[in-house]
């Protein structure tokens, strides 16, 4: 159930992984429960928000949705049926109600805003049963099962910038190094072929080749014991490893060392979930920005991997010591459609952010295993250092 074979799961899986993504969005906001009206944080949306926004999404979607039956060729301009929530599409429309004006909503309390997750998803549920059992009648609800599993993720992030504690995440544990993999040249079929069965995300549309030179990539993602020879050398202070933007970003923040590190040079002690501790060096760096990931892969006489090269070493190197899955990765690549794209009905998923953000490729720790999919692209703007993001290097 947590597998990305969910991508092809029928109504019974389906039904039992919708519950699960469900359990999970209660448990990681447990976190955040008692502490609603914490200092506000402008990367950050509220924590009441981001619940009610979980229901409303699957209720919008699904049982609103009078075109779900269509699948990708839903006509989205077609009206709604009512929420259960009169106010629904005011407080949570992520299209239409602006980042910065979310922590002035008047929301409703944890008790109604759960009562409208009940809601939805009992109504989810029913739907489902009665679903077509095709790609097509699917599409919406393994649509929202992703969706939440993202924002489950989200919680937990915001729980780390919080300082809020969280059961049950299995931090990245220290590895032995392995020596970077040649990669042979090749032409590479990147995102995924048309007439795949299953769910595929719109930016993952369609496949087409392009020709990748041979080149060297990290087995793993840079650890912190590399990363801090970095910082060691000066390399907040010397501004020939920063781009223009980044030693802007870096001047703006002030930061010395990633997010939430409090000491590097002897030892990493780091703020983990609101305590301090003393993290393993050969685990992956993580709370860096995009910036910083470039700047270190300068100093190394090195780079970022493509998100082309990032592909084709995570299905070609695999059994050669490739390893991913413990932290989202930074690429070289800014986020652009592929030849062709056309946004599905969800049209601002994708298509609002191309030319502003980065892609990122893999997953991290908190990330559900039904999302870790080796054609999967995560996106955030470069100076987005609050996710559980690292980075690998690359060479010609």
């Amino acid at each position: 159930m947590d597998t990305p074979q969910m991508r092809s799961a029928g109504r019974d899986l389906l039904s039992l992984a919708l519950i699960d993504s469900r359990n999970c969005t209660l448990q990681r906001f447990a976190a955040h429960e008692a502490v609603l009206d914490a200092p506000r944080l402008p990367e950050l949306n509220p924590p009441l928000w981001e619940l009610g926004h979980v229901a409303w999404f699957q209720e919008y979607w699904i049982g609103r949705n009078v075109e779900r039956h269509r699948g990708p060729e839903a006509d989205r301009s077609r009206p709604r049926l009512p929420s259960v929530e009169p106010q629904a599409d005011a407080w949570y429309d992520s299209s239409q109600v602006p980042h910065a004006t979310r922590w002035e909503l008047l929301l409703p309390d944890v008790e109604a805003t759960k009562r409208y997750l009940v809601d939805t998803l009992e109504s989810t549920l029913e739907l489902l049963s009665n679903a077509p059992e095709t790609d097509e009648g699917l599409y919406f609800f393994r649509l929202a099962l992703f969706h939440e599993d993202m924002h489950a993720e989200a919680f937990a992030y915001m729980a780390q910038t919080r300082g809020l504690p969280v059961e049950g995440l299995a931090w990245p544990q220290p590895r032995p190094l392995r020596e970077p993999i040649g990669v042979a040249a090749t032409r590479w079929r990147l995102g995924v072929e048309q007439g795949t069965p299953g769910f595929v995300f719109d930016n993952e549309k369609w496949a087409h080749e392009v020709q990748v030179p041979e080149f060297e990539i990290d087995a793993q993602p840079v650890t912190w014991t590399q990363y801090a020879e970095f910082v060691e050398d000066g390399g907040y202070d010397d501004e020939r490893w920063w781009s223009s933007e980044g030693w802007r970003w870096l001047q703006a923040s002030g930061r010395r060392a990633p997010r939430h590190v409090e000491q590097i040079r002897h030892g990493v002690l780091m703020q983990r979930m609101g305590t301090l501790v003393h993290v393993p060096l050969n685990t992956p760096v993580m709370h860096v920005s995009w910036h910083e990931a470039n700047a270190w892969c300068r100093w190394a006489g090195r780079r970022l991997p493509t998100e082309a090269e990032w592909e084709v070493a995570a299905h070609a190197a695999g059994g050669r010591g490739f390893r991913w899955g413990e932290v989202w990765e930074w690429t070289a690549s800014r986020f652009e459609p592929y030849p062709g794209f056309a946004a599905d009905p969800y049209a601002d998923y994708s298509r609002p952010w191309f030319g502003t953000h980065r892609v990122v490729r893999g997953a991290s720790f908190a990330t559900r295993r039904r999302l870790a999919h080796p054609k999967y692209r995560n996106f955030f703007r470069p100076e987005r250092d609050d996710i559980f993001c690292g980075f690998r290097s690359c060479a010609w």
